[in-house]
């Protein structure tokens, strides 16, 4: 353009008559002679050097509308694929992407915290120290009749320790639910937490406890967040996609069940646990399964520097204390419970 504008203007045309025909100032004009001819209009179409190209745009939406990861969020892809080896792009870039072409879709449903005055605090440094336990109803094909899901929760790893599902809540059943427990591993040094519910308090069922070496807590009197790790899993469990909503009766409920607590253990990317499955947290795999994502992330970074800037490399670390509801001690510390990152204390309150 500077080459035509100088050729008109030596055959004698005006100089400022030719900038304001193509759109330009004068001073415009000056600037591109004298400093190059990016264009600098508010609007104007710019490089930028973070930008991915549109086949590597292409190439994250292909891999998160694959079959594989269709019901996964971006918070739960990126670390499959560092673990494999690959990384297209961070997190919130996927979320961008995946907003930009319409193909995201997010649930939420919390609820407010409650100022209230400190429940029970119970550390876990490693599986099987602290238990949490509860008993959630199912509702059947008939309306008004319940099945009861008597689940137990290890909130170190978040794995699923035990199970059962009856048709009433009864100490007794309780009792009998863990003692079976005793039968397949030491329950002794293990320390058990639970509601007010009158299951939970029976005397059979702390007798039996008491027996075991279990020791036992109860949350506070009408407060219903004291025992957050076990309501969470009630929660992953009620909006799971497949979940029928209603049982036909107790052997429907009991399958599914027994698929679901398979998944949860196996497959589920907790992300608490910084997405990786409670099984592979419990086992002790996850300092390996980081160690290869934050390889992958430095590998991606050295490939592309100029997509980070001075950002520093995210790092992936195992969360080697978990807190149940923790007290002054913990203030200031960042709970990883529903969140992305995995910290070195994890809590919940």
């Amino acid at each position: 353009m500077l080459s035509a504008v100088h050729d008109v203007v030596q055959a004698g045309a005006r100089k400022k008559e030719c900038c304001r025909m193509i759109g330009i100032s004068a001073k415009t004009l000056e600037n591109w002679k004298n400093h190059g001819t990016t264009d600098r209009r508010k609007g104007a179409s710019k490089k930028v050097p973070r930008k991915l190209s549109e086949q590597e745009r292409q190439q994250i939406l292909e891999a998160c509308n694959s079959e594989r990861f269709k019901d996964m969020t971006p918070n739960q892809i990126v670390p499959i694929l560092a673990q494999e080896g690959f990384y297209y792009a961070s997190e919130s870039t996927l979320y961008r992407i995946l907003k930009e072409e319409n193909k995201l879709h997010h649930r939420e449903n919390t609820k407010p915290q409650r100022n209230v005055s400190n429940p029970p605090e119970l550390v876990a440094t490693a599986p099987n120290q602290v238990w949490s336990w509860d008993i959630t109803w199912l509702p059947t094909a008939v309306r008004g009749i319940f099945l009861f899901a008597y689940v137990i929760i290890d909130i170190y790893d978040k794995s699923i320790v035990g199970w059962e599902i009856h048709e009433r809540e009864d100490a007794a059943l309780a009792r009998d639910l863990f003692h079976r427990l005793s039968t397949r591993m030491n329950l002794k040094g293990v320390h058990l937490h639970s509601d007010n519910g009158s299951p939970m308090k029976g005397l059979s069922l702390l007798a039996l406890l008491y027996m075991l070496g279990v020791r036992y807590s109860f949350s506070r009197p009408r407060v219903s967040n004291d025992n957050p790790f076990i309501e969470s899993f009630f929660k992953t469990l009620k909006y799971t996609t497949g979940y029928p909503g209603r049982f036909r009766n107790i052997d429907h409920a009991r399958n599914w069940m027994a698929d679901f607590i398979d998944w949860y253990n196996y497959h589920h990317l907790h992300s608490a646990l910084g997405y990786i499955t409670p099984n592979e947290k419990r086992t002790g795999k996850d300092s390996e399964l980081f160690k290869r994502r934050n390889a992958t992330m430095e590998a991606a970074r050295n490939s592309h520097a100029e997509r980070w800037g001075k950002r520093s490399v995210r790092k992936w670390t195992p969360s080697n204390v978990v807190v149940l509801n923790p007290g002054k001690n913990y203030e200031g510390q960042s709970s990883t419970e529903g969140k992305k990152s995995s910290q070195n204390i994890s809590k919940s309150a």
